[in-house]
């Protein structure tokens, strides 16, 4: 892999007791970043801005094999989110609006590797307060930035 990169994330949240709701749609960012292994991580950083909000969040994805995947925000919104199968982890979102504490209980983490991608799922229920929030799956995708076939 190399060090310029194109990563894609695919979010989807199924609201508990709101089938159908049009809040269920898919959100889908593509950003440039910079790409490292070490010590036997995949390390991603990237930076989000979100519209009509100033400022920028820089974004850390760190992969540890096939075992666990960590999501650290820090800027506009601060998080560390820990995936790990059948593990449930709390952190606190600080977002401009406000914080939350989130619960992340992950049923499914898949990790597939190759030379020139590497490509994420993640299904995990999230709960605020300890509530219940929603069903979600998240997928990653990270290839070269001169990659001909990129896929969202």
């Amino acid at each position: 892999m190399t060090k310029d990169v194109l990563v894609s994330i695919s979010g989807l949240q199924m609201a508990v007791n709101t089938v159908g709701n049009m809040d269920d749609e898919p959100i889908e960012i593509v950003s440039a970043g910079t790409y490292y292994f070490k010590d036997g991580k995949h390390y991603i950083f990237m930076e989000e801005v979100v519209e009509g909000i100033p400022g920028v969040t820089k974004t850390q994805i760190r992969i540890h094999g096939k075992e666990s995947l960590e999501v650290i925000k820090k800027g506009v919104t601060n998080m560390h989110l820990i995936f790990e199968r059948d593990q449930t982890n709390r952190c606190v979102y600080q977002t401009p609006f406000g914080r939350l504490n989130l619960g992340i209980c992950t049923s499914k983490l898949v990790v597939d590797e190759t030379e020139d991608n590497i490509s994420i799922q993640v299904e995990y229920a999230m709960d605020v307060d300890c509530e219940k929030l929603a069903d979600c799956t998240i997928r990653i995708n990270v290839r070269p930035q001169e990659a001909e076939d990129f896929v969202f």
